[in-house]
C-alpha cells in the first residue's frame, strides 16, 4: 500500500511538473520596455511587467506555433489600473494576421476589471466576449490558457471553460489554420478605449503599474523553415469540450459575460455571423 502511494505521489509530480515546465530565461525574450520587464528569479518562473508615462512593455515566445497549448499564471494591477491593458495572447505577423486574445481591462478602485477576448483570422476580428470574474485577478495569482487546434479555440481559467470558438470554415467562417503564431504578454496604456470606453483616464500618481505572471508553459507545434513538428501524444490537439466542461462553461457565460457579439443585434442588424447560430 505504501509503495502505490509513493507511486501515486510521483506520478502526480511528475504530471505537475510536466504542466509548468516553461522558463522565462529560455522560452521568451523582453522585447520592449527598457528595463520595464524584468525577471525575478535563477528557474524564470516569475516575471513582471510595468508601465509608467513613458512606456509599458511586453515579452514574447522564442518560437512560432501553428496550434498549441499556452498556459501562465497572472496577478493583475491591483487599486485604480484604469486605463492599462494587460495581455497574454497569441499573434502571427504581417497585414492580414491571426490573433488569439486574453485582455484585462483595468478599473477604478472597487469595479471588477473586464476580461476581453477575441479571435482574429486574417486581420478581422470582432468577434468579441467579455467577462467579469467571479475573483479579484490582482489579489492572487489564477490559470488562464489557450488551447488552439485544428477543431477549436477553447479559453479558460482556474481550468474553468469560458468560451469555445469553433472551425466553421465549411460554412464560410474564417478560422486561424495556416499562419504561425507567437505567445505574446504586454502590460500598456490604452485609456482612449480600455475602461468604459475610455469614459475614465489613468491616475499617473499610481504609477509604475505593474502586473505578474508566473508559471510560463507553452506546448505546442513548433514552426521551423516552413514545417510544424508536434509533440507525440498531445491531448490538447484534440482537446473537445464534453457536456461537463460545456454545462461548465454555460453556467460561466451565464453569471458573467457582459458582452456577446452574438447578441449584439444593433451591431448586426442583418443577422448575426453564420458561427453564432
Amino acid at each position: 500500500m505504501k509503495s502505490f502511494a509513493f507511486l501515486i505521489l510521483f506520478l502526480f509530480a511528475a504530471q505537475s511538473m510536466s504542466v509548468y515546465a516553461g522558463s522565462f530565461h529560455k522560452d521568451v525574450k523582453i522585447h520592449w520596455g527598457d528595463g520595464r520587464g524584468k525577471i525575478h528569479d535563477n528557474e524564470g518562473k516569475l516575471l513582471s511587467l510595468s508601465l509608467d508615462k513613458s512606456s509599458g512593455s511586453g515579452f514574447q515566445s522564442n518560437q512560432e506555433f501553428l496550434y498549441g497549448k499556452a498556459e501562465v499564471q497572472m496577478k493583475l494591477v491591483p487599486g485604480n489600473s484604469a486605463g492599462t491593458v494587460t495581455t497574454f495572447y497569441l499573434k502571427s505577423p504581417g497585414t492580414t494576421w491571426d490573433e488569439i486574445d486574453f485582455e484585462f481591462l483595468g478599473n477604478i478602485s472597487g469595479h471588477p476589471y473586464t476580461l476581453h477576448t477575441n479571435v482574429y483570422t486574417k486581420g478581422s476580428g470582432d468577434k468579441e466576449q467579455q467577462f467579469h470574474l467571479w475573483f479579484d485577478p490582482t489579489a492572487n495569482f489564477h490559470t488562464y490558457c489557450i488551447t488552439w487546434n485544428p477543431q477549436r479555440i477553447i479559453f479558460t481559467v482556474d481550468g474553468i471553460p469560458i468560451r469555445e470558438f469553433m472551425n466553421a470554415e465549411s460554412r464560410g467562417v474564417p478560422f486561424p489554420t495556416k499562419q504561425p503564431m507567437r505567445l505574446y504578454a504586454s502590460l500598456w496604456e490604452a485609456e482612449h478605449w480600455a475602461t468604459r470606453g475610455g469614459l475614465e483616464k489613468k491616475d499617473w500618481s499610481k504609477a509604475p503599474f505593474t502586473a505578474f505572471y508566473r508559471n510560463y508553459n507553452v506546448e505546442g507545434c513548433v514552426w521551423d523553415n516552413g514545417k510544424s513538428a508536434c509533440p507525440a501524444n498531445s491531448q490538447w490537439f484534440t482537446q473537445k469540450l464534453d457536456s461537463n466542461g460545456q454545462t461548465r462553461m454555460k453556467g460561466v457565460q451565464s453569471k458573467y459575460m457582459v458582452y456577446n457579439y452574438c447578441a449584439d443585434k444593433k451591431r448586426f442588424p442583418r443577422g448575426v455571423p453564420p458561427e453564432c447560430s
